[in-house]
């Protein structure tokens, strides 16, 4: 059967079609225009996870507080991150303490005028069977690893909705998710810490903000190295990629987490541990 159309009328309709086919653009995504002078907190920047991560958005740009309780470690982390030609301030603080954490994240928005990401890496851990375990030192563990995150996520989050973008990413553990024999105040701990951080997301999602966990798996920090050798062999057999992670693993994955490209992440638990839990 002929053609109604002519050679050259064909060629030019059919352009047309496969231009309706071909994806569309992405629309442009709203970016702050002053994004360098983002201003992170990051907790348990002393050392290890924390330490990594601390450095690693420094070096994205971003001007780091760093928190911990040891000032003599923070100030080698914040030397070496304006070695670097980075911009970093360092605030001793005991997490322990809820209300002096909320209270530092208020001086630093205060001071700053502004408070774009909060990482609450700091944790601590009181191991023992459930038979053993004293209230004290479940209460101890929860204080730091679930209280003080929850406070400073609270007083993060008021200034994180004035400037209608915000990224909070809580680190977490795969003994959140699984659990962990000799660990139930951690455990209970990190899980209240993923279940926090979901309804955080819930509630904050319309306005900018995103909320997000980081869960680690075994990575090689002072806390593992105290591991006997026989525990790290057994460990590393129950992970498919026959290594612990570094804290460099997790920084990367905060680095993403907090960024731009992530805004369409939230209430996500981001599993790092070599694919041991899957």
């Amino acid at each position: 059967m002929e053609s109604e159309y002519s050679d050259g009328e064909r060629t030019r309709r059919g352009s047309e079609v496969a231009d309706t086919l071909k994806p569309c653009a992405p629309a442009p995504r709203g970016k702050d225009p002053d994004i360098e002078r983002r201003v992170a907190i990051v907790t348990g920047a002393s050392r290890g996870i924390g330490k990594a991560i601390a450095l690693r958005l420094a070096r994205d740009g971003r001007h780091v507080v760093a928190v911990a309780r040891n000032a003599g470690a923070l100030a080698d982390v914040v030397a070496a991150i304006t070695a670097a030609g980075g911009s970093a301030e360092a605030r001793a603080c005991d997490l322990a303490d809820a209300a002096a954490f909320a209270q530092l994240v208020e001086d630093v928005a205060s001071a700053h005028g502004r408070l774009d990401i909060l990482v609450n890496n700091a944790g601590i851990t009181r191991d023992g069977l459930i038979l053993r375990m004293s209230d004290e030192d479940f209460d101890t563990v929860l204080s730091v690893n679930l209280r003080s995150c929850f406070a400073g996520c609270r007083a993060a989050s008021r200034h994180m909705l004035r400037g209608k973008w915000g990224r909070i990413v809580n680190v977490g553990s795969v003994s959140g998710i699984s659990g962990n024999a000799g660990q139930a105040n951690y455990a209970a701990a990190k899980a209240g810490v993923i279940g926090l951080t979901k309804t955080i997301a819930q509630e904050l999602g319309s306005k900018g903000i995103t909320a997000n966990v980081i869960a680690p798996g075994f990575i090689s920090t002072d806390m593992t190295d105290g591991l006997p050798q026989i525990v790290k062999d057994k460990a590393i057999e129950h992970i498919p990629v026959r290594r612990f992670g570094t804290p460099d693993d997790i920084a990367s994955a905060c680095a993403y987490i907090s960024s731009d490209e992530a805004s369409y992440v939230t209430g996500h638990v981001l599993v790092v541990d070599g694919g041991m839990t899957m």
